[in-house]
Order: structure tokens, then sequence, then C-alpha cells
């Protein structure tokens, strides 16, 4: 099976364990905290097991899952160069538990250390985002067309996760920051495939982890959009556990973005 017959074949499957494991479950769970204090939900759970019973028969390789323990998911990410998929059950796990329709289910497939396939789906707005390394980015079967970006940094509409930055950039986002209009829903994978589709122009995050930048920063990729890191490194050969993230909707906007950001640091 080539890429793009898995990759259609994955859409199908994820938008399955949204419909069965996750939607019905949907504003009818209480939440638990995990021991750095995040949520999670029987729905998270339910959604993990489901997928890392379904993925493999998909593609034979081993599910590397966010509710997994540190170790679990090191070990596996040592001994499956050749293929892991990397599972975000739910992402924005809090937005889920108030009620708010900005989550969704990431899956990305990757060998090597990069991500060959990747599918977000937001299942409120029944949106699926996809992606092929080399083959270009999706929205519900129809192709990317990431153009019409701004023309100037001041239009700009830029998510950013001032959580995790550090230093001056939290204040200096909201208050001395080039671009035109602030936004942060709460769910990385969906800011990516924002980002990809347009509908923000920048993205700023301190850190990242795996399962959120696995299948979203593929698909932005694939998208046309341009990634970097806190660090000015390759994107993909940055921290792995840990991923900061500097990307934009094309390069007229990712060297001023990039600039400033490096100044206000």
């Amino acid at each position: 099976m080539n890429d793009l017959d898995l990759l259609a074949r994955l859409q199908t499957l994820v938008r399955a364990v949204a419909r069965d494991e996750v939607m019905p479950r949907y504003q009818k769970v209480a939440a638990g905290k995990k021991h750095d204090g995040s949520l999670f939900t029987e729905a998270d759970l339910a959604s993990q097991q489901a997928l890392a019973v379904l993925l493999p028969r998909l593609a034979p390789h081993p599910v590397l899952g966010e509710e997994m323990t540190a170790e679990e998911q090191q070990a596996l990410w040592d001994s499956n160069p050749g293929g892991l998929w990397v599972v975000d059950p739910i992402d924005g796990t809090t937005n889920f538990v108030h009620g708010l329709p900005y989550f969704a289910i990431s899956v990305a497939l990757m060998r090597a250390g990069k991500s060959t396939l990747g599918v977000v789906y937001v299942p409120v707005l029944d949106e699926c985002f996809a992606a092929a390394a080399g083959h270009g980015a999706w929205l519900n079967d129809q192709p990317i067309r990431n153009d019409e970006a701004p023309a100037h940094i001041a239009d700009a509409v830029a998510v950013v996760e001032p959580k995790y930055l550090g230093g001056h950039l939290p204040a200096r986002v909201v208050s001395t920051a080039p671009f035109g209009s602030l936004r942060n829903y709460g769910a990385s994978t969906i800011d990516w495939c924002y980002l990809a589709a347009g509908r923000f122009d920048l993205m700023l995050h301190g850190a990242q982890r795996l399962w959120d930048y696995a299948a979203g920063a593929l698909i932005a990729s694939e998208a046309g959009c341009v990634l970097g890191t806190l660090h000015g490194v390759d994107y993909w050969s940055d921290t792995l556990w840990s991923r900061s993230a500097v990307a934009a909707r094309n390069d007229a906007l990712f060297g001023p973005w990039r600039q400033w950001v490096d100044q206000n640091r």
C-alpha cells in the first residue's frame, strides 16, 4: 500500500474513533489530573485504546500515545526507528471537558525521526486535515491552498502559547508584538492546521510535546508554511520531547517574525 492510500484509510479510521469513542462522551465525562497537573478523561483513554488496536492493523507499527508513561514513550521511540504511530487521543482535553469545540484527534506515522503521514480531525466541525510528506496537504480531501497571505506582518493574525516561552517574550507578545491580532485556543494540533489553512498567519510556542506537533507540523509544512524553532535550527532536528515552534505561512512573513522573536527574547 502506498502512502496516499494509507493516508486515505487513516482518515477513515480516525473519523471512526472520534464517532465511536470521543463524541459520545463529549460533555458527559468527569476529568482527572495527571502527575503534571494536566487533565485527562475516560474519553482520552478510550480513544487511545482504540487507536492502539486499530492503527497496527493499518500498518504494522507500534503506537506511542500521550497517555503512556515517559519511560514507555522513550522505549518505543528508541526501538522503532523504522516506523511508529504517534497519537494524541484528544488534544485540547481542557476544552473538551469544558464543552468548548476546539479539540482534535491527532495521528502521525513517523519514520527515521520525521513525520511521513499526518491526520488531525476536529470532530465538532467535521474537519479532517491530512498530509503525506512530499505529496501535499488536504482539508476534507480538498487540497489546502496557502495563498493570499497578508503582505505585511502588521496585518497578520498570530496564535501564541506564552506559557513556555520564558524570558521577556510573554510580556512583549501582548504589548509590543508586530502583528495585528492575537489568538490562543488551547490545542496545538489545531493551531498547526489553522496555520496551514491560512486561518492564522504566524505561530509561536515555547515547548510542544511530540504528539502536539508530529501530525500538525507536517500538515503545515506540506501546505507551504515555513517552520523554525527558538533555537534557530532545522525544525525536524530540534529537541524531540519539548520542541519550540516559530512558524509563518510564507517566507515573507517568517523573516520579520523570526527577527522580532529573536530581538525580544
